[in-house]
């Protein structure tokens, strides 16, 4: 397990940001994870079922915890947004392969009115931190996003930050791992400005519940697939 470290700068206080964690059996993370939360921001941890005792680790750690029943990792991200009352909101994964101290320059570009929706663009730091399966599905549905939308995005990665009251009015309603793709559709056909910036992505700490083996990669990619299908059927 990774040691825990306080960020040394400071995050500006502009605007109040909630960072939604999706949380499945993810204790060994979760201190390097929470420790990583910037100064001032609220970590809004979404247990998903866990059986490790990850809500009272979390909630130990000063992190606010947030129940969802169903499982999924959509239905784990949306009851995060519900919960959330801050105008920024992130979404971070919860299993130390991100870094949640990265979103600080993501809030900079939506405050400074760069971009409505910005998404981290995973740089592997070693050869096992993006196994090739999931990286090949990564991005055999961006290029399915692009033919779909029009927007040139190298990656769908679960870092990412926009406004709360605009991402309500998505009406996203993916509860699996369509979830994800189906904010940036949606974001793309309102209009709104998707940005990119590239973020270091680390091996994970314990088991991928997803893009870990081919069966959960296929079953991410058929959630996504479905996703886009049924927008361009509704265009």
């Amino acid at each position: 397990m990774r040691a825990v470290t306080t960020p040394s700068p400071t995050a500006p206080a502009a605007a109040s940001v909630d960072v939604v964690l999706p949380c499945l059996d993810e204790a060994e993370a979760l201190p390097w994870v929470l420790g990583r939360i910037p100064h001032g921001w609220r970590a809004l941890v979404v247990d998903n079922g866990s059986t490790d005792g990850s809500a009272d680790l979390a909630r130990a750690l000063g992190a606010t915890v947030v129940h969802e029943e169903r499982r999924g990792f959509g239905a784990a991200c949306h009851a995060g947004l519900l919960a959330a009352t801050a105008d920024l909101v992130c979404f971070c994964d919860c299993d130390a392969s991100l870094d949640p101290y990265d979103l600080v320059p993501f809030t900079h570009r939506v405050l400074s009115g760069e971009a409505d929706l910005v998404l981290g663009r995973r740089r592997p730091q070693t050869r096992g931190a993006w196994p090739p399966h999931a990286r090949a599905g990564n991005l055999a549905l961006a290029r399915l996003l692009r033919r779909r939308t029009g927007l040139r995005l190298r990656d769908l990665g679960p870092l990412r930050a926009a406004r709360r009251e605009p991402l309500l009015a998505l009406g996203l309603s993916d509860r699996r791992s369509g979830y994800p793709l189906q904010m940036v559709v949606r974001a793309a056909d309102a209009g709104w400005r998707v940005a990119e910036y590239d973020v270091p992505y680390r091996p994970r700490t314990g088991a991928s519940k997803v893009t870990g083996t081919w069966r959960g990669t296929w079953q991410a990619v058929r959630d996504m697939s479905r996703v886009l299908a049924e927008k361009e059927a509704g265009a």
